[in-house]
């Protein structure tokens, strides 16, 4: 999944702890053979090479993710969309640091975003798509995921305290450590990454963030981040970062990227249906360099 993944965890047993640990992270590797559109031998991979031809018969765990995925597309309004891929080949980040399309290059993959080209079976437990062009790009929210299953896992496993980390894009807080009501986790500064801009407190939570400084570039004067706005093509301006703290990793790493594109304003309606969710923007200033905006939902 393109990231590291790092794990702190107590438990009862000191010599059963480091194994349980290790089956933690070969579940995180059994998510992303399943999950990676970069693995050709992925079940990912196999829908995108055959499912405009016909459909493809996934098993229950991946069709029911992607059912997941689809309804964050369709609550947020097309700002989260797994289908964002062939915008990410044209703006040049896949495998790429990124660059400008032309108009005809990205008017072509524009044709092919959008929940809509997606024909999901639940009875056949099948995935099909309208057009050839169409692609499924679970990145932005499998690691969360992931995160998720080895929640899961040690919670079954009857460990009380954990801090999983994606990357340190996508965290989450299991229980709390001995002698502390909660995890300590700082959020890097969206402008100076040697600071820190917020500290949260995890306990049962997790915590996701979205930057534009993790993959970007700079043309004709313009910075343009890996996030996209589906709706338009276009890498999203005026966002610095967003880190939402919500009741899972799925949720989390698929709502700071649905926040992101919509802003601050546009937000609070989908956010109102969301108990429990905080959000903090973190948008630029010309004289504080940043400024930060935080919500939840309004009752």
């Amino acid at each position: 999944m393109a990231c590291v993944y790092a794990i702190e965890a107590y438990g009862p047993d000191a010599e059963a702890l480091p194994r349980i640990v290790d089956e933690a992270f070969d579940e995180v590797d059994r998510i992303d053979r399943l999950m990676s559109h970069y693995k050709p031998d992925s079940a990912v991979s196999r829908v995108n090479r055959e499912a405009a031809r016909r459909p493809v018969t996934v098993e229950p765990e991946l069709f029911d993710f992607i059912v997941d995925a689809m309804r964050y597309n369709r609550d947020s309004d097309g700002a989260f969309d797994i289908t964002v891929g062939p915008l990410m080949k044209a703006w040049g980040f896949f495998r790429g640091e990124g660059r400008v399309p032309r108009d005809e290059e990205l008017e072509a993959a524009r044709r092919h975003v959008g929940g809509a080209h997606v024909i999901l079976n639940p009875i056949q437990k099948s995935i099909g798509f309208d057009a050839p062009g169409v692609e499924l790009d679970l990145g932005g929210i499998a690691k969360g995921y992931a995160v998720d299953r080895v929640v899961g896992l040690f919670r079954h496993r009857q460990i009380a305290a954990a801090l999983i980390s994606a990357g340190g894009s996508t965290i989450y807080g299991l229980g709390a450590p001995p002698g502390r009501d909660g995890w300590k986790v700082d959020l890097q500064d969206p402008i100076d990454r040697r600071k820190t801009a917020l500290t949260v407190h995890l306990k049962d939570r997790a915590l996701s963030v979205a930057g534009s400084s993790e993959k970007s570039f700079e043309a004709g004067g313009v910075t343009y981040s890996h996030i996209m706005d589906p709706r338009t093509g276009t890498p999203v301006q005026g966002v610095l970062s967003v880190a939402v703290v919500a009741s899972s990793g799925t949720a989390g790493d698929a709502l700071d990227t649905a926040f992101f594109v919509l802003g601050p304003k546009r937000s609070q309606t989908y956010l109102n249906k969301l108990p429990g969710t905080e959000v903090f923007f973190f948008l630029p200033d010309q004289r504080l360099h940043w400024t930060m905006v935080h919500r939840r939902a309004e009752h």
